[in-house]
C-alpha cells in the first residue's frame, strides 16, 4: 500500500496538473506563464514574442477606444493577429471612424490598421448575439475540417460578416475561406490572412510573408490588392 506521503505527493501532482491545463485553456493570457506560453505556441505559428505583442496591442487599442468615444454611442472591437489590428463596430460619423484609424495606427507594434468599422447607430444586441453564434459555427467547421490549421486562425463576425487572420499557407486559406463561406447565416467572409510558404511550416521556423507589400499600411475597404480578400457566400 503507498504510504501516507506517498498518496499526499499524487494529490499535490495532481493538482498541479490541473492547474497546468487551466493555463492552458487561458492561453496567452498569462503573460509570464511559461507553461502557458509553450502550450498557446504548440497550436499557433506566431511566436511567443508575437502573441504578447498581440495582447497588448489588443489591450492598448481598446483603452485608446474608450477614451474617443462613449460607449452609449459608439462600440468599436480590436482584434489583433501578429500585429494586424482589424477595428470593426459602430461609430457616429465617418470623422469617428477615421478618429479610431488615426488611434489604433499609433499603437506600438501595430503594422497594419483594416479598419471595417461602421458608420451608425450600435448594433443591437440581439445580432451581436447571432454573430457570436456564427462565430462558433465558423471556428466548429474549421476544427472538423483535415488540412486546415484550425487553432491559428482567428474568427470575428461582425453583422454576419466573418474575418478571418491567421498565418496560413495559399492552399489553406482557400480551404478556410470556402468552409467559412459555406456556414449557414453568414453574409460574407473577410480573409486577412498572412500568406506563408509552405516551406517555412515545414521547417518549423517562424513563418516569413510571401508577400511583404501586403503586410504594411491600413485599409478600410476590403481588397485582394491590398492583401484582403474577400469570399463569396455559398
Amino acid at each position: 500500500m503507498p504510504t501516507k506521503h506517498y498518496s499526499q505527493r499524487l494529490v499535490l501532482a495532481g493538482l498541479a496538473l490541473a492547474g497546468l491545463t487551466t493555463l492552458a485553456g487561458c492561453g496567452a493570457l498569462v503573460v509570464g506563464g511559461a507553461a502557458a506560453t509553450t502550450a498557446v505556441v504548440a497550436t499557433d505559428r506566431r511566436t511567443a514574442g508575437e502573441q504578447v505583442e498581440d495582447q497588448a496591442i489588443e489591450l492598448k487599442a481598446a483603452a485608446e477606444m474608450r477614451k474617443l468615444f462613449d460607449e452609449e454611442k459608439a462600440r468599436v472591437n480590436v482584434v489583433s493577429y501578429a500585429g494586424l489590428l482589424l477595428l470593426t463596430g459602430d461609430v457616429p460619423t465617418e470623422q469617428d471612424k477615421q478618429k479610431a484609424e488615426a488611434a489604433a495606427q499609433g499603437v506600438e507594434k501595430v503594422r497594419r490598421v483594416v479598419n471595417q468599422i461602421r458608420v451608425g447607430d450600435v448594433t443591437p444586441i440581439s445580432v451581436r448575439t447571432n454573430d457570436t453564434w456564427l462565430t462558433s459555427k465558423v471556428r466548429s467547421a474549421l476544427i472538423n475540417t483535415k488540412e486546415v490549421p484550425s487553432r491559428t486562425i482567428n474568427v470575428t463576425t461582425e453583422r454576419g460578416i466573418v474575418y478571418l487572420m491567421g498565418k496560413v499557407t495559399e492552399a489553406e486559406s482557400q480551404r478556410a475561406g470556402k468552409v467559412a463561406a459555406g456556414v449557414a447565416g453568414v453574409n460574407k467572409v473577410v480573409k486577412l490572412f498572412q500568406i506563408v510558404s509552405p516551406e517555412s511550416i515545414a521547417a518549423d521556423t517562424s513563418p516569413a510573408p510571401v508577400d511583404d507589400a501586403s503586410n504594411t499600411g491600413s485599409t478600410n475597404t476590403p481588397d485582394s490588392s491590398s492583401g484582403v480578400e474577400t469570399m463569396p457566400v455559398q
